[in-house]
């Protein structure tokens, strides 16, 4: 009983911790956040083309082949850029940043363009193509315009809708033949693209969808056992193969049940050893494309971590050490997020976005 008093005591100093840190999250900070978009959505170059030549039509500069995502980059970036856009804006309606980040929206969500979209992602040779993170944050970024109760908002929405359906059509043509999951710290995890998924799944009542991913995230995950954590991070993840997993099945678990297949799949979580079971990577060289992804790695176990310790009962013992372990991730990965390099500038600031805003987290 006395333990269980310490565990819930600490657990509401660290929840208030948390709230005040969310609380910090202001319009200034949101700003720094919103300028790192705004500098790289039609941004052109340098950029990363990932995709089957079919022709010699096909070379072409990136604003010819995906005239709305051709920024930050890459496509999957471009994506999650406009939707980091589009949450703050929604946020904060009122800030400076907000009439210049629908102006952005705008230029990019047209019809014209989207049909384009659309049409390259048909084109056959790109079955493939950003499957599954950038179609994941594609559908993201259509559930947030979805629930943003604004004219505007809804018309993008309306845009995008034939490249949402390419989205859906593709994932649900691909899962039931993914025979495996993939457990790796990048693009490819399944695990991270099934949350956002599901996410969208259930915000739009798309029940079909929904069923389909919590089906094959049973069949790949509720077996799982004794997840090797100490094998990570891998030199160049930005996401955790173990806490992706079991951030996602906090989404498909009722909590008692995920409280006790998180037991058995993550061991290693520790009362006794608070924060200390798991700490913040350090990225050796934040001008590497792929070195830089540690620093997102921060970035996504923080919002993992909540995630987790969101779906458990309140009582459980882990709480302290799984919260206190996701504030020390924060503040590594927010600290991390300065925009000196592009190669880190492009893309983290979504991930921070998507963390300090508890995009993934439903408030109870």
């Amino acid at each position: 009983m006395k333990f269980t008093f310490c565990a819930a005591l600490l657990l509401l100093t660290l929840n208030a911790m948390a709230t005040e840190k969310t609380a910090g999250f202001d319009i200034n900070a949101a700003e720094r956040f919103a300028k790192l978009a705004l500098a790289c959505v039609h941004k052109e170059y340098p950029n990363k083309i990932s995709h089957s030549l079919t022709s010699d039509a096909d070379v072409a500069p990136p604003r010819k082949l995906t005239p709305a995502f051709y920024g930050c980059y890459d496509w999957h970036s471009s994506v999650h850029g406009h939707w980091l856009l589009a949450r703050l804006a929604r946020t904060f309606p009122n800030a400076a940043f907000a009439a210049p980040a629908r102006d952005a929206l705008r230029q990019s969500l047209t019809t014209d363009n989207l049909v384009q979209e659309g049409a390259y992602l048909r084109t056959e040779g790109r079955a493939s193509f950003e499957r599954p993170y950038g179609l994941a944050w594609l559908l993201q970024l259509v559930a947030e315009l979805r629930e943003w109760d604004d004219p505007e908002a809804r018309a993008m929405a309306a845009n995008l809708h034939p490249l949402e359906q390419v989205a859906v059509e593709r994932l649900r043509d691909w899962l039931p033949k993914l025979s495996h999951p993939v457990r790796i710290g990048e693009h490819d995890q399944t695990a991270f693209a099934l949350g956002l998924t599901l996410d969208y799944a259930r915000a739009t009542g798309d029940t079909r969808f929904a069923d389909l991913i919590v089906s094959k995230a049973r069949q790949f995950y509720l077996g799982d056992k004794d997840c090797p954590l100490a094998y990570e991070p891998s030199g160049e993840d930005f996401l955790s193969p173990c806490l992706g997993e079991a951030d996602l099945m906090r989404r498909v678990l009722p909590g008692r049940e995920f409280a006790r297949w998180l037991r058995t799949f993550l061991p290693q979580i520790s009362p006794a050893r608070n924060g200390e079971w798991l700490q913040p990577v350090v990225s050796p060289d934040p001008s590497d494309p792929k070195l830089a992804h540690l620093d997102g790695l921060n970035l996504s176990r923080a919002w993992m971590l909540e995630g987790i310790a969101r779906n458990l009962p309140k009582g459980d013992s882990r709480l302290p050490a799984i919260m206190a372990a996701a504030e020390k991730h924060r503040r590594a990965g927010l600290a991390a997020v300065t925009g000196e390099h592009y190669e880190g500038g492009h893309w983290l600031g979504s991930f921070a976005v998507y963390l300090v805003t508890k995009r993934g987290i439903p408030q109870k």
